[in-house]
């Protein structure tokens, strides 16, 4: 007889869930393993001829919108057992399921298979935002302003908040850090169906196609000079719309760049020849290290008016710091943090691309490659070539592709 099992989704709007719901759904598949999403949005949408983009729907106040909510739930938890009636193997109910009255319902009617609770939690006030601003553009809220619709989700969180009561002790459950893929909580204390695959998927980077991409050729490219924020040669626009080029059959929903001018001229043809829609995000964290009181400085002029701090760079490249600036050593937590940013902000998109600097980028690959430290300052970061990482539980991928050219260097991890 077959396994069988129910996940459901706990947490706030805008907490991840959606996202960690897919990933378990296409991991799992991957397995020859029957999973199946029961969103509540969606048969609110499927439902309802009328908009609920208003966050009036979701006040507990309103008498009509609750109880239409709670025939939305009552129709996705019998879809769920029908599933897991049939051939259906794990049934997840995608929902905030926020109150303990709500859960309480789930317990009485999914009594046919276990349950497991799996809890979102992200307090990141800027992720936060930055969420809110791409719920913002879903169909719902076509009608409204982007302010009208950002203050209107808001609303709606804060509802949802006033709900909120923590998860029983009783419940077979775990919290994650849904930004940090990290285990807050766990309380398990039977035998759940598939629960080693499920918790190891949950604490997991999960990239289906990064591309990683270097700026193009700047002035200060050609001066050798360290950081600034110089703009692209006519080398390097023309790199960008080689690149550019180069993606145009292939969807981009989401652009990462730094906060440099380089950087978004660099996805600004990419971003305008993409034929479905493309977010173009800027993050600092992606930002080339700071050189301190080296900036706009030579290698050469460092030597000549810095000789101790140009040897003391020579002898360990990796944990040097520049005075009133950073190295490498103190730039991995910020790159970290913007990788994790972009994975968590692009949802489960199947393409994403970053466009860094000959650091930052080297800090990312060493974070999927496992490069020993010592060598991180010497990985080779063209400006004409780009890196596909692929990063899952069943497949590893690191490429090295030119797209000035057919040539491409490959290799499997």
């Amino acid at each position: 007889m077959d396994k069988k099992l129910y996940i459901v989704m706990v947490g706030l709007p805008a907490r991840g869930k959606t996202t960690v719901a897919a990933k378990i759904k296409e991991n799992l598949e991957k397995e020859n393993i029957r999973v199946r999403i029961f969103n509540n949005g969606d048969v609110r949408r499927r439902m309802l001829q009328e908009n609920t983009s208003h966050a009036g729907f979701y006040n507990p106040s309103n008498i009509e919108g609750h109880s239409v909510r709670e025939k939305i739930a009552m129709i996705n938890i019998e879809e769920a057992r029908h599933y897991l009636s049939s051939r259906g193997q794990i049934a997840i109910l995608d929902a905030t399921n926020a109150s303990a009255k709500r859960r309480q319902t789930l317990r009485e009617h999914l009594t046919d298979h276990p349950i497991i609770f799996v809890e979102c939690i992200n307090e990141d006030r800027e992720l936060l935002q930055a969420s809110i601003i791409r719920k913002t553009k879903m169909a719902e809220f076509a009608h409204l302003t982007f302010d009208e619709a950002y203050r209107s989700f808001e609303e709606r969180i804060s509802y949802y908040e006033s709900i909120y009561s923590p998860l029983s002790h009783k419940d077979n459950s775990i919290t994650i850090d849904t930004l940090n893929n990290r285990i807050i909580r766990e309380n398990v204390g039977v035998v759940i169906p598939y629960y080693p695959r499920i918790r190891d998927l949950l604490v997991s980077d999960w990239v289906k196609n990064l591309f990683l991409v270097r700026h193009g050729q700047t002035h200060y490219n050609l001066d050798m000079r360290l950081g600034g924020n110089s703009e692209l040669t006519e080398t390097g626009h023309a790199q960008a719309r080689a690149l550019a080029d180069h993606f145009k059959g292939t969807p981009i929903p989401y652009i990462f760049t730094s906060t440099k001018i380089r950087t978004k001229q660099m996805g600004t043809p990419i971003s305008a020849d993409q034929s479905g829609h493309c977010t173009v995000i800027s993050l600092p964290e992606f930002d080339e290290i700071d050189a301190g009181v080296c900036e706009h400085m030579t290698y050469q002029e460092i030597l000549e008016q810095m000789p101790e701090a140009y040897a003391a760079r020579s002898r360990d490249k990796y944990n040097f710091i520049y005075e009133k600036g950073e190295g490498y050593v103190t730039l991995k937590d910020r790159v970290y943090r913007g990788i994790k940013k972009a994975l968590y902000l692009s949802g489960n998109s199947d393409n994403i691309m970053v466009i860094g600097h000959q650091a930052v980028n080297r800090m990312i690959l060493s974070h999927f490659l496992f490069r020993r430290t010592e060598d991180v300052p010497y990985i080779y970061i063209p400006q004409d070539k780009y890196f596909h990482i692929t990063s899952t539980q069943t497949r590893k991928v690191f490429e090295l592709k030119s797209f000035l050219a057919d040539r491409c260097f490959s290799c499997p991890l």
